[in-house]
């Protein structure tokens, strides 16, 4: 299990070499085919800044090597914001005093049918707040048998199950698992996640080892960019990735790089803030180090933020997004779990990709390359 690998890295120790690489290291990381962890650290340092158009232009040609003019749009479905989680950045947080929604069976149903109606969407993400009194494995299970009929692919984005609950949600259809370790701190993990389920960083970190030992197909990993030193993090991300695909090397991976928005409740201050052009090292530099990993931007990130990465490294971005259950056919936005910052409609969006030049790809990677 990870947890066990984890255990053995120092957190600053890592980030005391992240910040001491120089621009001979990033000149001699991007000389290189298959990158190492250290060389993907010096793609991450301050000293790479410097080089950010040779990255873009190595990003871009190793996407296009894999991926061709090609965006894969896909799109989330809140079934509840009922949680026993105390995260302090998220609007879901249980002490928030805000309605709770649990979608049920007709109205996941009504979602569906509403976001169907919005384009010709494929790919869907299902997501729910960490309560499994109301969103057990049984309530997940049901929902992926609703929306199936409607969608090519089936995603989620829920708590940490077994290997028993992920097999249960494959037979049901289940295509893909997203799940945000949020931070690889484990002195300061608890800091940010106090009470409820998701305090326990063990069960949450070698959650990934047992998505793919249930046999889960495809894997997304990402970080919440705000907690701790975003380099530091996104290293240790990036260990886990390789971890991951040593040992499961079947399973497809994707990364995804929220940075805290605003929430309901509380508000939280970031203790590192990354910037646009570090947002766009970041990518450049996964990209770099494995050039066939899904690279993944959501609508938290702005309108000319998310045009111009679509030609540098991302290859699948969410359009028209809800972040409140019921968000497309019932229930108002002020339940949101955090503001978007990218409104555009599906039809907008597409045709923002058409103008530079790139196809829309609505259904998976794997339906379009059999």
């Amino acid at each position: 299990m990870f947890k066990d690998i984890i255990d053995t890295i120092n957190w600053e120790e890592t980030q005391a070499k992240i910040y001491a690489k120089t621009s001979s290291d990033v000149e001699r990381a991007l000389t290189k085919e298959r990158l190492t962890v250290d060389d993907f650290m010096a793609l991450l340092s301050p000293a790479a800044q410097a080089y950010l158009e040779p990255m873009a232009q190595l990003s871009r040609r190793y996407t296009m090597e894999r991926f061709g003019k090609t965006i894969q749009f896909f799109i989330p479905l809140y079934m509840t914001n009922s949680c026993t989680n105390h995260c302090v950045y998220c609007g879901f947080n249980a002490g928030n005093e805000i309605q709770r929604i649990v979608l049920n069976e007709q109205q996941i149903l009504e979602e569906a049918e509403s976001i169907k109606k919005m384009g010709n969407f494929q790919h869907i993400i299902l997501l729910t707040g960490e309560n499994p009194k109301v969103a057990d494995v049984s309530y997940i299970e049901k929902a992926i048998r609703i929306v199936k009929p409607y969608f090519s692919t089936v995603n989620v984005e829920v708590q940490p199950l077994d290997s028993d609950g992920y097999r249960q949600l494959i037979g049901a259809g289940l295509h893909g698992v997203t799940c945000f370790q949020e931070t690889y701190n484990q002195n300061r993990y608890k800091i940010y996640h106090p009470k409820g389920m998701k305090s326990n960083y063990e069960w949450r970190v070698n959650a990934f080892d047992r998505m793919a030992q249930a046999g889960v197909h495809k894997i997304g990993l990402g970080v919440l960019i705000g907690l701790e030193d975003w380099r530091t993090d996104l290293t240790m991300m990036a260990i886990h990735l390789r971890y991951l695909e040593k040992h499961y090397w079947q399973t497809r991976y994707a990364v995804s790089f929220p940075r805290i928005r605003p929430h309901e409740g509380k508000e939280f201050h970031p203790n590192s803030v990354m910037s646009d052009s570090e947002l766009a090292q970041t990518i450049f530099a996964f990209r770099i180090f494995d050039h066939s990993l899904d690279l993944t931007l959501s609508t938290r990130d702005d309108v000319e933020f998310r045009n111009h990465m679509m030609t540098l490294g991302v290859t699948s971005v969410s359009a028209g997004s809800k972040t409140n259950p019921g968000g497309y056919s019932v229930y108002p936005a002020e339940l949101e779990q955090f503001a978007v910052n990218d409104d555009r409609s599906p039809d907008e969006m597409q045709e923002v990709v058409k103008a530079q030049g790139y196809e829309v790809v609505w259904k998976d990677w794997d339906l379009i390359l059999q």
